[in-house]
This record gives C-alpha cells, structure tokens and sequence, in this order.
C-alpha cells in the first residue's frame, strides 16, 4: 500500500516524531511511504532512506505580493503532488495540515486520515479554523485523536469516527528497571516555550530548595524562551541549583537514574516525555493539561500525581511529598515503568497499520 504522510517540517516535536517512527515503520513492513513536508529545516528528525520525501511549498519565483495568490499557488501544488504520487491514503499530522490535506484531496481516488496532536482549541485557535475544521472533517475518511477529551471539541457525527490511537515509545527507554540510590535531581524535558511553564517548575522548586539542598533541577531543551528562562533562574538566585543545559541526544541515557521528572505543560495531546520517563520507570509528576493525556494515564498516587494547570503550590507539595517519601516515590516508579507496557513500539505502530490498511479505498 502506497502511504503518503503530511506535516508542515521534521524538526523534533512529538508529532513529528510520531511521524518518523510510524514512517521507519512501514517502510520495513513493505509499504511505499512518501512524506510531503511544506518546509525542510535544519535539525530535523533522521526519515528512513527509502522513504520518498517530497516538498510542498511554492518557489521564491512563484510566491506573490498576494497572500491569497500564494494559497491558491500551495494548494493547487499540493494537489498536484496527490495526483503525481497517487497513494492509497493520505495521513496528515496536525492543524492547518489537516484541513489542507482534505480540502485538496477531494474526489480523488484517494482516502484521507487526519490526525489531531494537542488540545483541539490550540491547533484549530480562532473561530474561523473552527468552523472550517468542524465541516470539513465530515469528509475525512479517518480522523485520529490523542485522548478521549479530545473528542468533545468535534460534532456528534465526527465524535461518532474518530478513534484513539496511541504514540509510540522509542523501545529504548525500555530499560531494565534501575536498582539503585538515584540522583538527586528533578528533570524536565521539552521545548522551552510559554507552554511548558517551566518558570512555574522553577517556582515550585525555589520554594523547597533550602529544605532539600542536595537536590538540582534540570530542565532539558531549547528554545525561544530559554534566554529568558536563564535570567529568571538567576534573579531567583539559583544559578547553581537549577540548569538549562539544552538540547540532548540521548534523553534515556541522560534523566535514567533521576529522581523525578515533571512535566508542566499547559496543554499537551499525549505527551511523548512524560511517556518516555515513565517507561525509564521514573516518579512523574504532571499539570493535568488539556486535552487530557496526563490524565489518562496517570492513576494519581499510584504511579504519578497530577497538579492543576498553573498550580505553582501543589506543584510544589507535590514535589515536596515525593522527595520526603522515596519509598513511596520508588513504588510510583514501578508502577509507572508498568503502566507504559501497553506504549512498546511495536503494538502500537501495529495499530496504527491496521487502521490506515482499514481506510483504504476498494
């Protein structure tokens, strides 16, 4: 089967991730798989090498003083690309990406499968995206979501098609289980924008540092929002508690033998770090973000605990708690590393080929 997938670049994001994995994936499953992308950036994913990948945007010399000439240009381009390759199904990955792929697609030979990433209300963020996404949805051939209260956002006779389908977990975070004293940091993984709310984290944490001096945070990637997280570590006075070392290769490696990983998101779909930590069987700690993954795989108490969105205080008795219970935090860990069982690569990637083989048209 022929699997075309779309999204705006390969830069590291989980969806873009998703992406890759899933592409690596049926690739070595025997199917032929291109991947449109409006854009090609620097430090982008690694695609598979059999994987064709094609460029959707318009030229310099076609694009125009006219923002409304330039859509027409990208859209009838990336018809064009559906018609040249002519898969069996288009996949594409989340917002202006999935209205593009059905709105170019129709009444041709081909299934289209949208794939929502976050929270509904941020990928479709304005009245207008609303209303477009809510019809023209109807006429997508699949449409998967990352949680059940994603659903909510969508009318009744979409609800009625979507489906859940999970996000992989790189079998490398598939650890033995570590046994030993571990270290005494707090860690957090992810791009280090206003979403993340890492300054809350950093809140949070100045509060119980002089209770646990032997503990630092460190909060892993980049951004545009690291040159300002930096200075308010340093008005905090914290600059030899709390890092910001950027971006790693390795993240399994790296935050292994941590204490706590916490993840302090705003919104988030299924987040991938907090999947990855918890299959590293680390204690977690999570905003209970829309549209609602923490929360769905989160038993609070058993194997994590949840905070409210923006909670700087239960953040902190949170991490409070676990730091003055390493027994009870260990045992959380366990049950983490247990819960993430059900995320292994290949179950998932699995379900993710019988659905799209599913939506192929006869």
């Amino acid at each position: 089967m022929h699997i075309a997938m779309l999204i705006g670049a390969l830069c590291k994001g989980g969806a873009e991730h998703v992406l890759v994995n899933l592409a690596d994936y049926l690739v070595k499953r025997g199917h032929q798989v291109t991947v449109v992308t409006q854009y090609q950036k620097e430090n982008e994913y690694s695609l598979n090498p059999n994987a064709k990948r094609v460029i959707s945007d318009i030229s310099e010399n076609e694009i125009s003083n006219n923002r409304v000439t330039n859509f027409l240009r990208r859209f009838c381009k990336l018809r064009r690309i559906w018609r040249q390759e002519k898969p069996d199904v288009i996949l594409s990955f989340i917002g202006k990406n999935n209205i593009m792929a059905i709105a170019t697609s129709m009444w041709l030979p081909v299934s289209t499968v949208v794939s929502v990433r976050g929270e509904p209300r941020e990928e479709y963020y304005n009245k207008g995206l609303r209303f477009i996404a809510k019809i023209l949805f109807h006429f997508a051939d699949g449409v998967i979501l990352q949680t059940e209260r994603c659903r909510s956002f969508f009318p009744a006779g979409i609800r009625k098609k979507a489906v859940i389908l999970k996000n992989p977990v790189q079998s490398s975070f598939f650890m033995e289980p570590y046994i030993g004293q571990r270290e005494k940091t707090i860690t957090a993984v992810g791009r280090i924008d206003e979403n993340k709310n890492h300054k809350m984290l950093i809140r949070a944490f100045s509060q119980i540092a002089d209770e646990f001096p032997e503990y630092k945070l460190i909060i892993y990637g980049d951004g545009e929002k690291r040159e300002e997280l930096q200075q308010s570590v340093e008005k905090s006075g914290l600059e030899n508690r709390v890092f910001l070392p950027g971006r790693i290769e390795d993240v399994a490696g790296t935050i292994y033998k941590t204490r706590v990983f916490v993840l302090s998101s705003n919104t988030e779909g299924m987040p991938n770090t907090l999947l990855e930590a918890m299959a590293l069987g680390l204690t977690v700690v999570s905003t209970d973000c829309p549209c609602g993954g923490p929360a769905e795989i989160i038993e609070h108490g058993k194997n994590g605990l949840l905070t409210p969105v923006g909670d700087e205080n239960l953040m902190k008795e949170n991490l409070q708690f676990l730091l003055k219970n390493l027994q009870k935090a260990d045992e959380m860990g366990n049950n983490a590393r247990i819960t993430s069982e059900i995320y292994k690569p290949e179950a998932v990637l699995s379900e993710w080929e019988k659905y799209l083989i599913l939506q192929k048209k006869r």
